[in-house]
């Protein structure tokens, strides 16, 4: 490998741990020896990956209700509320997903969990060409008006794209709505980029929100908030201990 090639993948490297820093959740050092370094690489490579073997093989059916108000997704009706920024792109999205996915999808089957749900296009610049993120996002907020969001945010999910690559077509998207069940209108609502405005909007808010910045006063996805504030979720009891009330 060349000496420009290396520093491009440092570089790539570098920027990805950052928005998982970002986001609360931690990765693993790298470490100087080259055999050890392309395994935390590797670990961090299956990580974000495998979004179809979750995807197919998740445990938990949705069957709560969503409904869309602008760029946020309102999901279940439960007592306790939290927000959650996400990107369709983002690696530590589906990482959290995979993680945690049943766990809040229970909560809402269950009416003890309420998620506000914003879909942002914080890196639309990782796909080629650029946008991806905010033509996903659109998508979801489209599936939330057809009345399949919660099956269709699942999809999403498991059948995303890597950085760097075109990502999914609009056709794909509608595709995926269609075989959901979506109507006629859905179709529409995601060639059209209905909301794209609305997503661009909301995503510069959440650049902005000081709530929502790390201890480095950073903004990255996913990020998790209650009352307005952003939590840790590196713990792996993060919802527990807010459906408990600790």
């Amino acid at each position: 490998m060349s000496g420009a090639s290396r520093s491009e993948k440092k570089r790539k490297q570098a920027e990805r741990e950052a928005r998982l820093a970002a986001a609360g959740i931690q990765v693993p050092k790298r470490n100087p020896m080259p055999m050890i370094a392309a395994g935390v690489v590797l670990a961090l490579v299956v990580l974000a990956a495998g979004g179809w073997y979750w995807y197919t093989n998740r445990t938990v059916t949705p069957n709560y209700t969503a409904t869309a108000a602008g760029a946020v997704v309102t999901a279940g009706t439960g007592p306790v509320v939290i927000d959650v920024y996400e990107d369709y792109l983002c690696p530590g999205c589906l990482a959290l997903e995979k993680r945690d996915g049943n766990k809040i999808t229970e909560a809402l089957n269950d009416g003890r969990l309420t998620v506000r749900y914003h879909p942002l296009g914080l890196l639309d610049d990782r796909s080629r060409p650029a946008g991806y993120s905010t033509r996903a996002a659109d998508a979801a907020i489209c599936a939330a008006q057809a009345g399949i969001f919660p099956a269709y945010h699942q999809k999403l999910f498991g059948e995303q794209p890597a950085e760097g690559s075109a990502g999914l077509t609009d056709d794909q998207l509608v595709a995926f709505g269609t075989e959901l069940g979506a109507g006629p209108d859905f179709a529409a609502c995601v060639r059209g980029g209905t909301h794209d405005a609305e997503i661009k909007k909301a995503t510069d808010a959440a650049e902005a929100d000081p709530g929502l910045k790390n201890e480095a006063g950073m903004f990255g996805t996913p990020t998790v908030a209650v009352d307005g504030k952003r939590i840790d979720i590196n713990r792996s009891s993060w919802l527990d201990d807010l459906l408990a009330g600790r």
